[in-house]
């Protein structure tokens, strides 16, 4: 990757610090600026020489080159955030992103397993050894707590507490909340808590000081990378028949879907979440009326157009 600027190196630094962003936040943000200073540069220009004209010109750079709307939008994102930060800091008198109209990006319903079909992938898990029992706690607190593969992997033994029904999850920008654990998510940590189950993976000496308190471990005795998980969770989900369908962030979907469907307050599956803005909840709203409207037409005797009689 092209190295950056003093500016935007210092426009990073200010992210993580200043704004607490998760290390894979600014990450995206560094591929987005390396982009868009290699695209300067081939025309001679720098961070403080950038007209509104350039950033339209990138835009439309960008969607020549085959970029996805949505990835268009995250670039523009970062563009702002960096020219903005410049005037901030008096590194710029003008924001030549400030007249620009980001693009439009077709909004996606996240599309939610049905509750047959969730019950369907727990009971692809079989087997009461140690692989078993994990991945069977995985995907229940997968589901039943909607956790981010990235909390669900940094979960530290001490950020449970089972007898309360309750953990402990850090989520973007390391921001902290108290999640409950169901009857059904307890009982499967608890078996892979219990003997024969995280036991028999642990290591006669840890490789790394936070392995000894991971939650979840792999087969070789280290904590479960994201990367791990994810497979664990295709995995069951193609035993279970859902293919390509099956992610986890499908399982956090159908988590907030699923709640919604039987009638929780959008502001409790908000917290729950862990989502800043009551606006990222409301999507699922949107996902369980389309369940409503099936339903309804399956249902009712005058939903649909019947034949003459």
């Amino acid at each position: 990757m092209p190295a950056l600027t003093r500016q935007a190196e210092e426009f990073l630094s200010w992210l993580a610090v200043e704004r607490g962003r998760a290390a894979n936040t600014v990450s995206a943000y560094r591929r987005d600026l390396a982009a868009y200073e290699e695209f300067l540069r081939g025309r001679g220009l720098t961070l403080a020489t950038v007209t509104e004209a350039v950033v339209e010109d990138y835009i439309a750079f960008l969607r020549a080159a085959g970029r996805k709307p949505a990835s268009v939008a995250r670039a523009l994102v970062a563009v702002r955030a960096v020219h903005r930060f410049l005037v901030d800091e008096g590194g710029a008198t003008d924001d030549p992103t400030d007249r620009v109209g980001a693009p439009r990006v077709p909004q996606g319903l996240p599309k939610a397993l049905s509750e047959d079909e969730v019950e369907r992938l727990l009971a692809a898990v079989v087997g009461d050894d140690a692989v078993a029992r994990r991945d069977r706690a995985i995907l229940e607190l997968l589901y039943g707590g909607g956790l981010r593969i990235s909390e669900l992997c940094g979960l530290s033994l001490p950020d449970l507490d089972l007898e309360a029904g309750v953990l402990r999850a850090f989520g973007k920008g390391s921001k902290e909340r108290v999640v409950p654990v169901g009857r059904l998510a307890r009982e499967a940590l608890e078996a892979w808590l219990g003997r024969g189950g995280r036991a028999a993976m642990a290591p006669d000496r840890w490789a790394r000081r936070g392995d000894a308190e991971a939650v979840f471990l792999n087969q070789r005795g280290g904590r479960l990378s994201r990367q791990g998980a994810w497979a664990i969770v295709r995995r069951y989900g193609d035993r279970a028949g859902l293919a390509e369908r099956l992610t986890p962030h499908v399982l956090r979907h159908s988590c907030a879907t699923h709640m919604l469907d039987h009638g929780a307050d959008i502001r409790v599956v908000q917290e729950l979440l862990g989502h800043a803005s009551i606006a990222t909840t409301q999507v699922y709203t949107r996902v369980s009326s389309e369940r409503l409207r099936e339903v309804y037409d399956q249902a009712h005797p005058r939903a649909r157009i019947r034949g003459s009689r």
